[in-house]
């Protein structure tokens, strides 16, 4: 059995999903997280089924590539059950996609997921007579505390076995009419989709799908198309795309007038906070105080564990070395392997943990989409505003979402800017190396400079982008959800999946990179790349060892500071290193050349001509950044 779970961006269907196949999917509080389908193998009352966590779509006429991504799902895959996620206190906004699965003719359940956000905002829903006026089961839940599960579970198995696939709607006389000609003629020319039927089909080709013109280029078919809709202009006033959308919002409505109470909600705290943390002014504030008060907490507490930690594993490297010598071959490989791991220990999880938790809360309160609200005039300014701030927002989690989250957005032009600059955001492993080394010896100030450039360097550099490649940027249409007290559990189950890549492959590579580079050493090949990039590391005034430790921080971002302390040969940079020289190749780090999984995605978003732009692009720009910090710096000490 093959179950899809479609809904509308932020209705629940990531946490409905991870409560069915235990947790494989990121969640937030925050529209646009799932951009690519996720698939599990589950267990439901003995039944082997296949879970699917489709995108977030509105419409399955869709136009962006995330949305595209789920309604392809459903029109190409043998999908035995639709569970179809509703935030119940949108109901009458959700029943639009629920009226378009019905037309697919497919087993469907309607979860009505935030039932109880629904109701502290005055929405109380009857579910009987929900189901009987769609002919599909209806399922109260809150996913977030796992209520309404089971019974969800029954539903799925019940719709399954029963093959309940609902009440085709049915439209006003013209519509209708349309459907029946279109159907006849997609019979008569032997047009067929395998898993949708053919009314699905008329439908959509009266809705100028382009998706659906393109496939099927039949004269016969595309001449009554036109002459319908000529017909159904001259009797609506409108094109039939907006005629269609029309009556199935007008039948939304109505079925949830049909099935609704509405009471006036008492205000609550929620509804006075966002009159200060939106406020034109008092937000942005907030937002510095927040946005400071976080990494604070993130810096004193890696602070805190990192030099004592970085103590203990020196320790070991010293006893090993006063036992078996510091040249041997054996020496040089345990070593390696000590400081891989000492990196991971006492450098990275400090940082990261605190880190990935801090976001994670900020996503699971619905505070990210405000601070997308807020960031809206700065995106602007940059030709860029509207969905464009969602992939730099996650940008700071990870690059690989941010760039995999240009799919929401409509336009190549829009993809192909956001991805190139979303890989300048710092993400976590970038962030480790400005609070590892920037923070814990320069200061918290200095860290949060490099945070600030980093935000500047991204508005010059889309500016100019956008003068190059210009059009008129989309306005705002971003959902800003309910304030949600976040669960505990599933904070750290998000942060779990968030750190397991690092633990299961990013540290696994320090270890083996530390060993590596232990046997370049012992070689002296080190010698070598070094030369090699003497002429770079010359111009940025670092020690001539640095170089071998750019070319790991290509693999994975933070190999560049556990590399930077094996080949110094101390964990205690301060000691050989100057605070202009940490900010120096700081600053570098975090512009220059994407990680390899990030090109990877790039080469597969925006493709090979646009990836080769990105490398040389942010490659150049890192090397002038360092060089204008050093000379900035330089003169400032002079003065």
């Amino acid at each position: 059995m093959k179950i899809a779970l479609v809904g509308q961006p932020n209705c629940g269907k990531s946490t409905i999903f991870n409560h069915i196949a235990s947790y494989k999917a990121v969640t937030s509080n925050f529209p646009g997280t799932t951009v690519s389908f996720t698939e599990s193998k589950v267990s439901i009352y003995g039944d082997l089924c296949i879970c699917v966590d489709l995108p977030g779509t509105y419409s399955l006429v869709s136009r962006d590539l995330a949305e595209i991504t789920a309604r392809n799902y459903l029109i190409s895959e043998e999908v035995d059950a639709i569970v179809n996620v509703v935030d119940a206190s949108i109901l009458e906004r959700g029943l639009e996609l629920t009226i378009q699965l019905l037309e697919l003719k497919k087993p469907l359940i309607l979860c009505l997921n935030m039932i109880d956000e629904a109701r502290r905002k005055g929405i109380f829903i009857d579910k009987e007579k929900l189901s009987e006026i769609l002919g599909i089961p209806v399922v109260e839940t809150v996913a977030v505390k796992g209520e309404g599960m089971n019974e969800l579970f029954r539903e799925i198995r019940r719709t399954y076995k029963e093959k309940l696939v609902g009440k085709v709607p049915q439209y006003g006389p013209t519509i209708e009419k349309a459907i029946k000609q279109l159907t006849e003629e997609i019979k008569l020319n032997g047009i067929r989709e395998p898993y949708v039927s053919k009314r699905f089909l008329a439908l959509r080709i009266l809705e100028e799908d382009p998706y659906f013109l393109k496939k099927f280029p039949v004269d016969g078919l595309i001449k009554l198309k036109e002459k319908i809709s000529e017909t159904i202009k001259k009797e609506s006033g409108q094109r039939p795309p907006l005629a269609i959308s029309s009556e199935r919002h007008a039948m939304s409505l109505n079925i949830f007038e049909d099935v609704a109470e509405v009471k006036t909600p008492k205000p609550d705290f929620r509804d006075r906070l966002d009159d200060v943390l939106m406020h034109p002014i008092w937000g942005y504030v907030f937002l510095l105080l927040i946005m400071y008060g976080f990494f604070q907490i993130v810096f004193k507490f890696g602070g805190y564990l990192e030099g004592p930690l970085i103590d203990v594993f020196n320790n070991l490297i010293n006893q090993l070395k006063s036992s078996y010598g510091s040249q041997t071959l054996l020496t040089k490989l345990v070593e390696g392997v000590i400081q891989g791991f000492s990196g991971g220990i006492a450098i990275v999880l400090p940082y990261l943990v605190p880190f990935l938790l801090g976001l994670s809360l900020l996503e699971d309160l619905g505070y990210l989409p405000r601070i997308a609200y807020l960031t809206d005039a700065f995106m602007h300014k940059i030709g860029l505003h509207g969905k464009s701030v969602i992939p730099f927002i996650l940008g700071y989690g990870c690059n690989v979402p941010a760039v995999m989250a240009t799919r929401i957005l409509e336009t190549k032009r829009e993809r192909i800017i956001s991805a190139t600059l979303s890989v300048l955001v710092p993400c976590s492993a970038r962030s480790t190396i400005i609070f590892g080394l920037i923070a814990f010896y320069v200061g918290p100030t200095a860290a949060l400079g490099i945070y600030v450039l980093n935000i500047f360097v991204i508005a010059v550099a889309g500016r100019i982008m956008s003068k190059l490649m210009p059009e008129e940027a989309p306005g705002l249409m971003l959902e800003v959800p309910a304030y949600r007290l976040p669960s505990l559990k599933v904070l750290l189950l998000k942060t779990w999946f968030r750190l397991r890549e690092f633990i299961y492959v990013a540290w696994p590579i320090l270890i083996v990179g530390s060993m590596v580079l232990s046997l370049i050493e012992y070689a002296h090949w080190d010698i070598l790349i070094n030369n090699l990039l003497y002429p770079l590391t010359y111009v940025l005034s670092l020690p001539k060892q640095v170089g071998v430790t750019l070319i790991f921080g290509i693999l994975r971002k933070e190999l560049s500071l556990i590399m930077l302390m094996q080949a110094l040969g101390t964990p205690h940079l301060n000691q050989v290193m100057t605070h202009l020289q940490m900010m120096t190749f700081t600053i570098f780090v975090v512009f220059y050349i994407p990680c390899a999984a990030t090109i990877g995605v790039l080469w597969k978003e925006i493709g090979r001509k646009w990836t080769l732009f990105s490398i040389g692009f942010t490659t150049g720009l890192a090397l002038v950044l360092a060089l204008l910090v050093k000379y900035i710096w330089i003169l400032a000490a002079s003065l």
